[in-house]
Formats: C-alpha cells, sequence, structure tokens
C-alpha cells in the first residue's frame, strides 16, 4: 500500500485512529514519496511514538521499534552473535573439525586450517538480529521506528548515518548488507539534546505541539467514545488554561485521555473545582504543579 495524496494521507491516518493537521499528514506524504526518513520532535505526550504506529497501519506494514538510551551501541542495535549456537555446532561437528586439522604439523598450522573455515561459523546462521538489521532484511516494506533518538550518544547518532544515507550496514565478518526495501523511518525526539545537522539534513522534520483546543476535542471524541460531549468540551478548554500556567511539566495529550478516563470512572458529568481537585494526579507528575492547579482550579473551569 501507498499514500496517494496529502488528502489520502490525512484520511488513511485518521482511519488508523491518529487524527492529525495538514501539515503533519503532508510531511508523511512527502516521507513516503521521496523515501526519506522523518525526524519527529516536540514535548513528550504529542502524540510522535503514535504518529509511527498509524503509518504502520495505513501502510499495512510491520512496525519495528528500537528504543534509544544512554549507552546504546551498533551491537545493541544491529546484531549480535549467536555464541551459545556456535558452540553447539562446533561440538556436533568436532569430527569434521579433526579432519579439517589433521594435515597440521603444528598447532599455528592447526589455527590457520580453522581459520579457513571461520565463514561457517560467522555467517548470518548464527546472527540474532537486532532491530535496525531487522528493518533492512526485511523480505517485506517495514516501518521503522527510532524512539527517543536524542538519549542516544552522539557516536550512536554518527552510525546512524550509514543506515540513514546509504540504507546499509556494515557488519566486519560478513561485509555491507544492502536493505532488500528502503524502510519508512520515523525518528523521535523530546530535545533532551541537540541532533546533530547531518543528520537533520537527512530527514524532513516535523514539530508536533500541544493541539488547539478543536483537534484535542476531535482526539478525545475519537480515543474516548463513552465520554459525553459536553464534558469533553468543558475539559479540553480546562487543559488549555492549565497548559497556560508556568508548570514544571504542562499536560500532554496523553494526559488528557488519562483524565477523561478518569472522570468517567468517577461518573462525572459536570467538570468542577472539586472534580479538578479530585484528579489532580492525573493531570500533574509534579507537587508544586499539583498545588499551582488546585489553587487556580476555580479560574480552570470558568466557562462563562
Amino acid at each position: 500500500m501507498s499514500f496517494s495524496s496529502v488528502a489520502d494521507t490525512r484520511t488513511a491516518l485518521e482511519t488508523a485512529g491518529y487524527i492529525c493537521t495538514r501539515e503533519i499528514a503532508t510531511v508523511v506524504f512527502l516521507a513516503a514519496c521521496t523515501q526519506k526518513p522523518v525526524l519527529v520532535e516536540g514535548p513528550a505526550g504529542v502524540g510522535k511514538t503514535e504518529l509511527a504506529k498509524a503509518v504502520s497501519h495505513s501502510l499495512n506494514r510491520q512496525m519495528i521499534r528500537l528504543q534509544c538510551y544512554e549507552g546504546l551501541d551498533e551491537a545493541k542495535a544491529l546484531y549480535e552473535w549467536e555464541y551459545a549456537k556456535q558452540l553447539l555446532y562446533t561440538q556436533i561437528v568436532k569430527d569434521k573439525i579433526s579432519e579439517v586439522v589433521s594435515g597440521a604439523a603444528n598447532l599455528p598450522d592447526a589455527v590457520d586450517c580453522i581459520a579457513g573455515q571461520e565463514d561457517a561459523f560467522f555467517s548470518e546462521r548464527f546472527m540474532l538480529p537486532r532491530p535496525l538489521l531487522k528493518a533492512i532484511r526485511s523480505d517485506a516494506p517495514v516501518v521503522l521506528l527510532v524512539d527517543e533518538v536524542d538519549k542516544s550518544d552522539p557516536e550512536f547518532e554518527a552510525f546512524l548515518l550509514e543506515v540513514l544515507s546509504d540504507h546499509q550496514v556494515t557488519i566486519p565478518e560478513l561485509g555491507t548488507l544492502k536493505a532488500v526495501h528502503i524502510p519508512f523511518v520515523v525518528l523521535t525526539s523530546n530535545s533532551y539534546r541537540d541532533m546533530s545537522d547531518a543528520l537533520k539534513r537527512r530527514c524532513l522534520h516535523l514539530y508536533i505541539d500541544y493541539p488547539d483546543v478543536q483537534t484535542e476535542l476531535a482526539i478525545v471524541r475519537k480515543k474516548v467514545p463513552g465520554i459525553a460531549d459536553g464534558l469533553a468540551r468543558q475539559m479540553v478548554d480546562a487543559m488549555a488554561r492549565i497548559r497556560r500556567m508556568d508548570l514544571k511539566k504542562i499536560p500532554s495529550i496523553s494526559e488528557t485521555l488519562d483524565w477523561a478516563h478518569a472522570l468517567i470512572a468517577l461518573q462525572v458529568e459536570t467538570l468542577s473545582p472539586q472534580a479538578v481537585a479530585d484528579t489532580l494526579n492525573v493531570i500533574c507528575k509534579h507537587r508544586e504543579d499539583a498545588r499551582q492547579v488546585r489553587d487556580q482550579a476555580r479560574q480552570v473551569v470558568n466557562f462563562s
């Protein structure tokens, strides 16, 4: 499957449950057309990872996810050798190994004989592929999500350039492995650190911010179909006011959806200062933020 236009892309993403702007749909469409990665930046919880999932669903492709973290290296992202399997095979074919070294006059010659057979043990048969290798060696096109790439080290980011630029990886024992199909690549960043210019040049850039009221209302209606329309409107308006406060951690869409589920569980029909106070632990993740919202709860729910 593929996207035929920006409008088709937007419809497909919304069918997959992802309410998006025309800007988002345009970037996704262009990424599919040009086979360029998309670097998606924005606050935590605004739907960056969900966008990759929606693209996967829309294109009917498997999504392969690489979760980045400090200390992530090539071996953890690309492949590792199954040494236990290699050892098992060695034990099974030990008689054959004896035949290989039977003509050796000394130990160095025996080692040379065994070295001549090393391709038998350093092959894809004994390789355990990690997300990056799975993505480029997949028999069918996939969506590759490189999640929170900003948490990885600059050295790993430099390694990614080969994958993103040339759609290939180099493995010392096997040589260069080219992609069977070029994956649709989505990289997400919470701006933990700045990405290099070299990485940014290879990507289409997309910044997803907190949604406007109408977009967020559409998201709530889509994700929480059981919520009353009046309560949904009150909650989204209240969330917009909360985000204008000077908070340490501004609530995102994920908190909005959690809040909606909490209000339904408490059988709240109309948002009130008391309802806000009762559910602060869902909205706020820091004590000082909760205190500030509690102190301004009447202003938060003043819908007149």
